[in-house]
């Protein structure tokens, strides 16, 4: 029966120069359950750990040629994380403890027990199996970096948040994202889910605010039939449908009062008590809430629950806002419009000087999500200069088309003038208090062209 690259990644390399100490050792360490490979000189035994990586290595400090130091500094230079373990005689100590100070795992001093051996190859043996498994981890950040844009940038915030959601995901503690609408809090949630351990299980979303309060309830915690008039059936709740799983609540200040007490049992206890029924059942999921409000002035105003906003509050992620990341908007734009031209089937339009101006003097209140719409609506040949003229024209009076022309070449030229007022006076022949007047009636603000 073949090797899976599991048990590849997880053999052991032995090596020394006596055959007598590699059949000793090569049996007591296939009988603490690992598979081996031994190896009389460090040239071999080098060769295969550069072609197929152990787990971990042991190796005699005294060998023919290259030594056992010259073969740990080689597998240094090639995976500083593979984990090396020296054999020393009683004369190589102080070497073998520079050895340790300069990465080397362990070290065993002849002569040694076999569960000296053992022991120490397990507890290497989890490291590099911790050391792979973030290294994946981190892979599959980088995948989906790409796949998703709210992580796509170069300004020292998105990377501050890459690096962050990256080091939360694999602790499982409870999360609250804070953000402004449109920033990216589900995306955030999402990545959170799939990058920690329980990717495989559900990941269930509940927007609090966009339900009733009299739903709120049977949906969080489910309920049984019966439960209360139209309840014809059982229904799992979504805090019971992501046992093993992810539970993402967005806009969490929306949630009743009265449910906010119900939510701190659950995530104190861990348990759920469905509509309708005794049965307290044990629930085991990460809770991710979300906001764009600050939940601790909510809980001095006593809009939330002050108990809750600090059982919530184990870790914060802050989503910046598009507007404190500026070197990122070209780059989210033309991935959004190339991403936009494919859907639509159609050729991606180029990015005129007018829409560049737009792209960098806009101070994009509905971050992303705002962003990802006007190129949209580039894409469709819709956006001018400044403003995106998502509506045809049919349907709307000579005024309101007249009105709507005048808004977006004022627009245009206060994003060409960086939002200064006198010098798109000039450009548009209009005295200054005029143009005034037109920009208050428009609800235009200059300074967010600068």
């Amino acid at each position: 029966m073949s090797e899976t690259d599991s048990d590849r990644s997880e053999r052991i390399i032995f090596v020394d120069d006596e055959e007598d100490v590699r059949r000793a050792n090569r049996q007591s360490l296939e009988l603490g359950g690992f598979p081996v490979e031994v190896f009389p000189a460090a040239e071999p035994a080098l060769a295969a750990i550069l072609s197929d990586p152990p787990g971990v290595v042991v190796s005699d400090v005294r060998l023919p040629g290259l030594d056992g130091r010259g073969l740990f500094e080689a597998i240094q230079a090639a995976d500083p994380e593979l984990p090396v373990i020296l054999i020393t005689g009683h004369g190589d100590i102080p070497m073998a403890v520079g050895a340790i100070q300069d990465g080397v795992y362990d070290f065993l001093a002849k002569p040694y027990p076999a569960e000296a051996l053992i022991t120490s190859v397990r507890r290497a043996l989890d490291r590099r199996r911790l050391t792979l498994e973030n290294r994946r981890l981190r892979a599959r950040l980088d995948e989906a970096v790409e796949a998703d844009p709210a992580f796509l940038g170069i300004s020292p915030e998105i990377v501050r948040l890459r690096r962050l959601v990256r080091d939360v995901a694999g602790a499982d503690v409870d999360v609250l994202v804070l953000g402004e609408t449109g920033s990216g809090k589900e995306v955030v949630a999402s990545a959170l889910h799939r990058w920690s351990r329980r990717a495989a299980r559900n990941f269930v979303a509940m927007n609090c605010g966009a339900l009733p309060d009299s739903v709120v309830e049977s949906e969080l915690f489910g309920h049984e039939a019966g439960a209360f008039t139209g309840a014809l059936k059982r229904r799992v709740g979504r805090i019971e449908h992501a046992h093993g799983g992810t539970l993402f609540l967005d806009e969490i200040e929306s949630m009743p009062l009265n449910l906010q007490v119900k939510l701190l049992r659950v995530l104190q206890e861990r348990t759920v008590e469905p509509l309708g029924t005794n049965e307290i059942r044990a629930v085991d999921m990460r809770v991710i809430a979300a906001t764009k409000v600050d939940l601790g002035q909510a809980a001095a105003q006593g809009t939330f629950r002050d108990d809750l906003f600090h059982r919530l509050n184990v870790i914060t992620i802050a989503i910046p806002p598009l507007r404190d990341r500026r070197e990122d908007v070209m780059l989210l734009f033309q991935h959004f419009l190339a991403r936009a031209a494919g859907r639509f089937n159609r050729e991606a339009p180029p990015v005129t000087a007018a829409i560049r101006e737009h792209l960098l003097g806009h101070t994009w209140p509905g971050n992303v999500r705002e962003l990802g719409h006007y190129a949209e609506r580039c894409a469709l040949g819709f956006a001018g200069g400044g403003e995106a003229h998502a509506e045809p024209a049919a349907g709307r009076t000579l005024a309101e088309q007249v009105d709507r022309f005048e808004r977006d070449l004022i627009r245009d030229e206060l994003i060409m003038a960086g939002g200064d007022v006198r010098l798109a006076a000039e450009a548009l022949g209009t005295p200054r208090k005029t143009l005034y007047d037109k920009i208050a009636r428009h609800g235009l603000t200059p300074t967010d062209y600068r």
